[in-house]
């Protein structure tokens, strides 16, 4: 959430006003609607870009639809002024009036971001109406009734879309970590105090991660972001000194301090293995 917010600051800062032009799909997999047509917005100046949990938003004018962007793990969404033909990893390209174009890429060759256009109001549509609350807007009790109805490991629950949007692998860590909870704690267990300190642990990752991304002029490398054990396996925890270790999965990785969060005990590095609860 954090690069994807002040990403989207810096493309409004940028672009606001400009007129599109249209929009070139160079990729079959990165248009993921077909109703309305992209020309729909053609003549329409973009207004604002903002960000609705990990996707952005490029808000045309009134009449006009809005562009939906899901940059995944590896996209980004950046000024384009060579503009050649086959950019590499390039999935689309937005043209503006007087403007570099902006080029939509995603590294690696699965191609799952993606744009989608909508008319009329888009957070009630798909694919943004499938969105939990944005994590960094709930509140204790709010935080403390989620937690309660959703029955898994805390991990997992911080990286669920559908129950809580904007928090990714990077920040699940640094929430598990700062709220000084085992990544597989049962959510229904945690209580009201466990609910404050996640709440508490996601504003704080959160603000770092901003005041990280505004002093860039464009989005963040994930190895450059700001954090005390994602990322950081055999490195000392900043808080304890103890070590940083992990859990890995084939698409993610669980990095903790034992010290600071399972009370020494380290935790089984495989999925059929007895958990720590």
């Amino acid at each position: 959430m954090p690069e994807v917010q002040a990403h989207a600051e810096r493309l409004t800062a940028a672009y606001a006003g400009a007129v599109f032009q249209r929009l070139e799909p160079l990729s079959f997999t990165a248009l993921k609607t077909f109703r309305p047509p992209p020309e729909a917005a053609v003549g329409q100046p973009l207004e604002e870009v903002t960000r609705r949990g990990k996707h952005l938003l490029l808000r045309m004018g009134e009449e006009a639809p809005t562009f939906v962007v899901h940059l995944m793990q590896g996209g980004r969404l950046r000024p384009d002024p060579k503009a050649t033909r086959n950019p590499r990893g390039g999935l689309a390209r937005w043209r503006f009036a007087g403007r570099d174009p902006l080029l939509l890429t995603e590294a690696g060759t699965e191609h799952k971001a993606g744009v989608w256009v909508i008319e009329g109001d888009p957070l009630a549509q798909p694919p943004l109406v499938e969105l939990g609350p944005d994590a960094e807007t709930i509140d204790d009790w709010a935080m403390a009734a989620l937690l309660e109805a959703h029955p898994m490991r805390l991990h997992t629950f911080l990286r669920d879309q559908r129950i809580l949007a904007g928090l990714g692998r990077r920040l699940a860590n640094e929430v598990c970590h700062r709220a000084r909870l085992s990544p597989f704690a049962p959510t229904a267990k945690l209580g009201d105090a466990g609910a404050a300190a996640v709440v508490e642990a996601i504003r704080e990752a959160v603000e770092q991660g901003l005041a990280a991304e505004r002093a860039r002029d464009d989005m963040s490398a994930s190895k450059d972001r700001p954090g005390n054990v994602h990322g950081r396996t055999s490195a000392a925890c900043p808080v304890c000194g103890d070590q940083v270790r992990e859990v890995a999965y084939r698409d993610y990785t669980v990095h903790y301090c034992a010290t600071c969060q399972t009370g020494g005990k380290i935790l089984a590095d495989n999925t059929t293995s007895k958990f720590l609860r």
